[in-house]
């Protein structure tokens, strides 16, 4: 949280305050198109940092009496495997740890949204001077871009075709694609509703990456831009001490969304690759 500038890029006040928050460090790529360097930055090494946190619980795991940091790991670990449980009937090495790596991951990144909001100009701003600030654009909220959480979605869509090809076979997955939901006796029936048949799985399967992650990013998003608007609204020094108040009072709450949001990430992928996995 902090007090917004007097002016900025896209206009002046509270929008280019806005403006200047919502821009992305992008980096050119070579062969087209722009990659936004901070969101990938900032959820590779978030990434690292989970796995180096789990690991190193996992290197202290003792028998006796657990630590409190390895009581809470091992917590969201029996949490997580018992989601998996509940949903997934087959053989869960792989499905495990893919969901708590999911779990832990997006919610690292959507915890980044409870850092103070000019806490990274502060930074720029003490290390290179209000210039380099001031064109210096870094969002710290993976989750909050599309880019991010079309990526996990898309990788969880490869997975779910992976197991029902896994479960059915090449060809039973193509012939369920053509003969299910609609049933038909007959070779004409069959013919008839292939057609229909096809488009309802295909509306089906690409509904679920672009529901995915459209929810983690909508939510992550709005989370952001009302942290935003908080503290523009409370730009000059008068109003600060409200603005801590309803800044710490959005936080609070942010800390449910943020964890339900990675829950339901998770949830969602064990159901679908449940759903990819069983026989029709």
């Amino acid at each position: 949280m902090g007090r917004a500038p007097e002016g900025g890029e896209g206009g002046g006040g509270l929008t280019g305050y806005i403006v200047h928050h919502l821009t992305h460090h992008t980096w050119q790529l070579p062969f087209g198109g722009t990659l936004h360097l901070d969101s990938w930055l900032i959820a590779l090494v978030l990434g690292l940092l989970a796995c180096f946190l789990l690991w190193t619980q996992a290197r202290k795991a003792t028998s006796g009496v657990p630590g409190k940091a390895q009581a809470f790991v091992e917590l969201v670990v029996e949490f997580v495997d018992a989601q998996v449980k509940d949903t997934f009937h087959g053989d869960r090495r792989f499905i495990a740890p893919l969901a708590l790596t999911i779990f832990v991951w997006v919610a690292f990144m959507n915890a980044m949204d409870l850092l103070p909001l000019d806490l990274p100009s502060a930074v720029i701003t003490a290390v290179a001077g209000p210039e380099a600030a001031h064109h210096t654009y870094l969002r710290v909220v993976p989750t909050a871009d599309v880019n991010t959480t079309f990526a996990l979605s898309v990788t969880v869509f490869l997975l779910v075709i992976f197991y029902s090809i896994k479960a059915k076979g090449g060809w039973g997955f193509t012939k369920e694609l053509f003969t299910a939901p609609f049933h038909a006796e007959g070779a004409f029936g069959k013919v008839v509703l292939a057609i229909p048949n096809l488009f309802l799985n295909l509306v089906e399967y690409l509904s679920k990456p672009v529901s995915l992650g459209m929810r983690l990013f909508g939510n992550m998003y709005a989370g952001e831009l009302v942290f935003m608007l908080i503290a523009g609204l409370f730009m000059s020094w008068a109003t600060f001490v409200p603005g801590v108040l309803f800044q710490s009072a959005w936080a609070i709450f942010h800390i449910l969304i943020i964890l339900l949001q990675a829950f339901i990430f998770m949830v969602l992928t064990i159901v679908y690759l449940a759903m990819a996995h069983e026989h029709h």
